[in-house]
């Protein structure tokens, strides 16, 4: 049962507190470079007024009393003004951009983190290609928002209100002059912003969609090429990337008009200066340095502006992100760990029981597990047969704490599994799974995924299934790479190296799910003799559609829509001539059955 896939939702509001103060909660670990970026962010904007204030000294003082040495000092501070600034920009910059990368890094370890420990149905309802947008380019927005954007706000107003302060007082009515046109700046500023906002969701929309679409594709590229399916899906990935280009154009648009907006509107209050200072110049009332001063301050008052919107921009972009990436984290782990772990007594036994277990994977659905009770004992094989969907998969995903029952209990040794630690539950058990994954990497690797596994113990594992014989004609042995999922491997080949890997563990507990259903005749038997020889002193549950495969397993559960219809040994079963009996002869038929779904249903075999 699965959920439907997760949808982008927009953001209730473009700028949300209490997301900006989980975000500055990264930020503490690296308080020091912080406060240093935000000190030489204050001195730089402080530097940017000694410009105008030697300008003015210059243009009324030095040239009209013919002072060399005077203009010649202001020339030497203005340059030293430059210099200054430059090396608070380099220092704030480089200090910002690693407290951005740290953070980056600090959060997608979080985040890779937590998906480990999420259950498997967040998986099933959540495509891979989105969780991946979270962690690059959702992780990456937020890294701007760090090294550009939080402390260069603080520097911008603080720049703002220092140009507003000095051009007050050094002439009120020229400040008012130039201030006439911010009105019309804030309206270019409001609407820029409120345009680009649906832009940057549209794009971040897009680019998850983009990431999905391309991720499944390539994963199933021999089915897509199979079914000769490249040109629609050629055609499908041409629509989704054109709507991701239509974002990214449409926002580019936005940024194309509002800019030479605001150059105009700068351009405007030049004017304006240059019309009303010159009269009040020529009038004598004002000096030509305050006018030349006020000039720069203007040009220097609108950047911060320009840069203050860009930031908005940035931040809402930042808050779309970090709302993706916190619902991603407030997701709750389903199987939590236990708060007050036990440990099982030593020598671990390995006894399975399930007591009177009910489950359901949402609130309200059907039950797919109905009061189901067994004990595995150890050096014993139990085996779960039935129709696919009657819970046999299920069972095996209850013990390994994938799931967790609504009711009833399942102990190892007698321990509830919820009180043990989800690492010593699953180190108790080697699973085989039908579903082969191989990682990347040698085969080696391969078999000990990085556990205190000794080279000769995998080596021994792989021998004592029969993988040695054909890891051994491969030119690097068991350092020979595999590639993505062990594709350059065979079904059979893979399924040995899985079922190695399993025993390299030396587990108490085997379960093997469907172990056999991808391997041929020759694979299969050669499989059942390593089974029967590592079995021996272990607890053992096999779920199989083959019968053959578990004639001598001491108990057979037979499962019908979650509950368990039959028990017994085959020959037990056989003479009950019910479910068990009626799924034999149809496979030693090897033919479809016969009756229409009605009969198929009642024996037990529907699906």
């Amino acid at each position: 049962m699965t959920a439907p896939a997760e949808t982008e939702e927009p953001l209730a509001r473009g700028y949300d507190p209490g997301l900006l103060k989980r975000l500055l909660v990264y930020l503490r670990p690296y308080r020091l470079p912080v406060g240093a970026a935000v000190l030489l962010l204050l001195g730089g904007a402080g530097l940017t007024l000694v410009g105008p204030i030697l300008t003015q000294r210059a243009l009324d003082i030095a040239i009209p009393h013919r002072d060399t040495a005077l203009l010649g000092s202001l020339a030497v501070l203005y340059l030293a003004a430059l210099a200054l600034e430059f090396g608070f920009e380099y220092g704030q910059t480089l200090l910002m951009t690693y407290v951005g990368q740290r953070v980056m890094y600090d959060l997608r370890l979080q985040i890779f983190g937590h998906l480990q420990r999420l259950s498997i149905p967040y998986f099933d309802r959540h495509p891979v290609g989105r969780l991946m947008t979270r962690v690059t380019s959702d992780v990456e927005t937020l890294n701007e928002l760090f090294s550009s954007g939080v402390v260069t706000v603080f520097g911008d107003v603080f720049t703002l209100g220092a140009i507003m302060v000095m051009m007050l007082a050094t002439d009120w009515r020229l400040a008012l002059v130039a201030f006439a046109v911010i009105p019309l700046v804030w309206l270019t500023v409001t609407l820029f912003r409120r345009s680009v906002r649906q832009a940057f969701r549209d794009i971040r929309v897009r680019l998850a969609r983009l990431n999905a679409y391309l991720q499944e594709h390539l994963s199933g590229m021999r089915v897509v090429q199979l079914f000769g399916r490249e040109q629609a899906a050629s055609r499908e990935f041409q629509r989704i990337n054109a709507e991701h280009l239509e974002a990214h154009l449409r926002s580019i648009t936005i940024y194309a008009i509002f800019f030479p907006v605001v150059e105009v509107l700068t351009a405007v209050a030049l004017a304006l200066l240059l019309w009303y200072g010159g009269l009040r110049t020529l009038g004598g009332t004002l000096t030509v340095g305050v006018l030349a001063a006020f000039i720069q301050l203007t040009r220097r008052f609108f950047q911060p502006l320009q840069d203050l919107s860009e930031k908005f921009n940035l931040l809402q972009s930042a808050m779309a992100s970090s709302e993706r990436v916190f619902r991603l984290l407030d997701e709750p782990v389903t199987v939590p760990e236990a708060t007050a772990p036990r440990r099982l007594a030593q020598p671990v036994r390995g006894e399975v029981t399930f007591e009177g277990v009910w489950f359901r994977y949402s609130e309200n659905g059907p039950w797919v597990l109905k009061d189901v009770s067994f004990t595995a004992r150890p050096g014993e094989t139990l085996a779960l047969v039935g129709h696919t969907g009657a819970g046999k998969t299920t069972v095996v995903s209850l013990l390994l704490r994938f799931y967790d029952p609504q009711r009833g209990r399942i102990t190892i040794d007698g321990v509830d599994i919820r009180e043990l630690t989800v690492a010593e539950l699953r180190g108790l058990i080697g699973f085989v799974q039908q579903d082969l994954f191989l990682f990347t990497g040698d085969i080696l690797h391969n078999l000990t995924l990085d556990a205190p596994i000794p080279p000769a113990g995998a080596h021994e594992a792989a021998r004592r299934v029969g993988a040695d014989r054909f890891v051994d004609r491969l030119p690097q042995g068991y350092s020979h790479v595999l590639g993505e999922r062990g594709r350059n491997l065979s079904v059979g080949e893979r399924q040995l190296l899985s079922f190695a890997r399993a025993l390299a563990r030396d587990p108490r507990i085997l379960v093997l799910d469907e172990a056999t259903s991808s391997v041929d005749a020759e694979t299969e038997a050669q499989i059942q003799r390593a089974i029967e020889e590592l079995m021996a002193g272990r607890t053992s549950l096999v779920v199989a559609h083959r019968l053959s495969t578990i004639l001598h397993a001491d108990e057979i559960l037979v499962m019908h829509h979650g509950e368990i219809r039959e028990r017994g040994s085959h020959r037990e079963l056989l003479a009950q001539h019910g479910l068990y009996d009626r799924l034999y002869q149809l496979q030693l038929r090897g033919q479809a059955p016969p009756e229409p779904a009605s009969a198929v249903t009642h024996a037990g075999l529907r699906g």
